[in-house]
Order: C-alpha cells, then sequence, then structure tokens
C-alpha cells in the first residue's frame, strides 16, 4: 500500500511506494493465508466485508456489500492475475437493491453480471484501462419499467494518474459498483505532487445482445494544498460527467422520470446525491449531465503520534469543515444556471488509529444543505486495513 502524502503522517505499515501488487511483474506473496478487510457505515447501516487470498501470480478475492436498514446487498467472486506487463481481472457478480425502509416496500432491482478488466502500468503513478462488461437488468419497479429484463454491454477505456489504490479513481474506470466509498478524502492515494486525474469514456452497443445505446464520459480531478503552520492541509475535488450520444427511444409522461426516453439504463445516470458527491443532498437527483466540486479543510487535533486510548494507538485526529457546490439534469445547459446548484456545508473529523497489525480510519459528518435549506444528512464510517 502506498502511503498517503504527508502530511498526515501514513498510518499503515508501508513507508515506500516501492512497486505496488496490481503493478508487480514478481509472483504474489505464497503463504498461505487469507487478508480479511471490513468496513462499517453507519447510519446507512451498510457493511462491506473482503477475503484476499494471494497465491503465486494470481489473486483470489470475495466480497460482500449488505445494508442491514435497506436489505441491499451485493456478492463478488474475483480471479486476478498478474501478467509481465499488464493485470487481468475476472469478476462476477449478483446486486439486489431495494427501497428506502420508510416505503415499506417489496420491490428491487437486481444486476447480475460479468466483467473482464485489463490493466496496463506505465509507470507506478500512471496506468491505462479497458473494460469489458455484460449486466443482466432485472427490476418489479413501476418506475424502472424501461430497465426491466434488458441487458447492458459495454466497453470502457481509461487512464488513471494518481496512487493505484485509490477506490473512487478505481470505480471509474472499472468495477463501480466495487467501490469502497470514501466519506471524506484525507486517506485517498492521491498521486505524486498531491493531484490526480482520472478519466474514463464507456460505450453501450445496443447489439451482441445489448438493449442500450449512448456514450457517456467522466472524469475527476484531486489537489491537495498544504496550509502552514499547524499542518494544516485542503482537498478540493472536481467531478463532471457527461453523455455526449444519447438516443430518444420513448416519449415520457410529463410526471414520469425523465431519463426513461433515452436508451440509457438508469444505474449508469449521474448522481448528485451521496457520499461522493453531495453529501447533505437528501433524495435521488439523476442525470445525463452532472458537475460538482468540494473542498474539505483538515485541522489536526495532533498527527503523526502514537496516543493509547481504548486499546488502540492513535496516530492522528483531525477536524474537517466541508463545502460543496454541484448541478445535474439532461441538458447541458445545467452547467452554467448557476441560480440552478446545489450547495451544501457540513463539519466533521477523520481520525486513524492501529490494533496489532489492522489500521483503522473513523470517518464523521453531518452536512446539510444550503440552497434548498431543510436537508441534513449525517455519515460515521469505520474502515480496516491489514
Amino acid at each position: 500500500m502506498a502511503p498517503p502524502l504527508p502530511p498526515p503522517e501514513p498510518p499503515a505499515p508501508e513507508t515506500a511506494p516501492a512497486a505496488p501488487a496490481a503493478e508487480s511483474t514478481e509472483p504474489v506473496d505464497t503463504e498461505d493465508h487469507t487478508w480479511p478487510k471490513l468496513d462499517v457505515y453507519i447510519p446507512e447501516g451498510e457493511l462491506d466485508l473482503r477475503l484476499d487470498r494471494p497465491l503465486r501470480n494470481a489473486f483470489f478475492e470475495g466480497q460482500v456489500k449488505y445494508n442491514f436498514v435497506k436489505g441491499d446487498i451485493t456478492a463478488f467472486l474475483r480471479y486476478r492475475y498478474y501478467g509481465y506487463r499488464r493485470t487481468y481481472r475476472l469478476s462476477l457478480f449478483d446486486a439486489v437493491e431495494f427501497p428506502g425502509v420508510e416505503k415499506l416496500s417489496n420491490d428491487f432491482f437486481r444486476t447480475r453480471g460479468t466483467l473482464l478488466l485489463v490493466q496496463q502500468p506505465w509507470d507506478y503513478y500512471s496506468r491505462s484501462f479497458l473494460l469489458a462488461e455484460l449486466d443482466r437488468l432485472s427490476s418489479n419497479r413501476r418506475e424502472l419499467a424501461f430497465t426491466t429484463n434488458r441487458t447492458n454491454t459495454f466497453i470502457r477505456v481509461g487512464h488513471q494518474i494518481g496512487t493505484p489504490d485509490d477506490s473512487r479513481s478505481n470505480a471509474i474506470v472499472g468495477e463501480s459498483r466495487a467501490e469502497v466509498a470514501q466519506v471524506l478524502t484525507a486517506h485517498r492515494r492521491i498521486g505524486p505532487w498531491g493531484a490526480g486525474l482520472t478519466g474514463a469514456a464507456t460505450w453501450g452497443f445496443d447489439y451482441l445482445g445489448g438493449d442500450f445505446s449512448y456514450l457517456k464520459l467522466e472524469a475527476e480531478g484531486l489537489k491537495r494544498f498544504d496550509l502552514p503552520p499547524r499542518r494544516s492541509f485542503v482537498i478540493a475535488r472536481l467531478h463532471a460527467g457527461a453523455f455526449p450520444a444519447k438516443h430518444r427511444v420513448r416519449e415520457t409522461d410529463p410526471e414520469a422520470f425523465e431519463g426513461d426516453q433515452y436508451a440509457i439504463p438508469q444505474p449508469e445516470l449521474f448522481r448528485l446525491d451521496g457520499r461522493n458527491a453531495l453529501k447533505g443532498l437528501s433524495g435521488h437527483r439523476r442525470g445525463t449531465e452532472e458537475m460538482h466540486a468540494t473542498t474539505e479543510l483538515f485541522v489536526p487535533w495532533f498527527a503523526g503520534e502514537d496516543r493509547r486510548a481504548l486499546r488502540l494507538r492513535w496516530q492522528e485526529f483531525y477536524g474537517v469543515l466541508y463545502t460543496g457546490a454541484g448541478n445535474v439534469g439532461f441538458d447541458r445547459s445545467i452547467y452554467g444556471r448557476f441560480g440552478d446548484y446545489v450547495l451544501d456545508a457540513g463539519i466533521g473529523f477523520e481520525a486513524a488509529a492501529r490494533l496489532r497489525n489492522y489500521s483503522f480510519f473513523l470517518t464523521g459528518i453531518v452536512a446539510g444543505t444550503i440552497r434548498p435549506s431543510g436537508n441534513v444528512k449525517a455519515f460515521l464510517s469505520v474502515k480496516s486495513y491489514h
């Protein structure tokens, strides 16, 4: 695991970014052991459990994501092969999602699929990706009638500048469903000079069994700014996405979801709410055109230390001030309609601790929208690394 750029001091035991496993040409550790990774998100009630098993120059991984509140469950089985110049990942997955528990509904949306992801590293901080994926979509929800019992086949090409183990960047160029969601970004692996850039183009085609037709572009940039004198820093993030080619296949009722008029599956649309977008926004907002920016100011209480409490070795604790702004819709005019942009802000914390061979990141934030007013959301997560 490559360490984050200082400050803060890296909580993980590794101290140098000597070639990561995903890009190494050497065989993976051959010892007979399994590495568990556990992430818990509260109050959403989400649990993410991964079991990794290296064997020579191959790597097996099982992953289960479960939401105790809604009942959503996703299972993955992966086989990764480390070639001399590139790596190959074959994944099978099955994901079932339900509406919010407050709706008292048994409606569901299910995605079953398989994918092949090829990664070509150019150096430690730069790599290209090629993804081929086939998804089978099914649902009993009336609002998803145009997505139900259809197949989404697509090819994605992307490039990533930054460290290879950043989950959000990997989700843009690779498996979006398998992402380990971040609440804040202090421990995202940004890259050299405190900056990172990821971009991808996705082509969904309506032949070879496919039922959709679209071209999707997505990009995200990160930049870290260190502030004197108390090791404070700001992380700025800009995300943008668009569908330059989208085919209108039907006229929808004015009261129905606008996205149904296009040959695009709803899960591929961009969303403005959630952990990776505007944290204080309640209610689903989706579209084919999207842009949002966030800033996070991290102010240390302590960092690079070894304080003991609750049987843990606490290495850092940061207070966080968060702001965000963004817009989403179905036409390109949303980028310039500044009066429609959602504005939000929040306050939180991020801490790192160790217990034996495990590192834990604890993150919490309370955020609310300034425009429109009245929305408030809280996030709390515990992430573990071996």
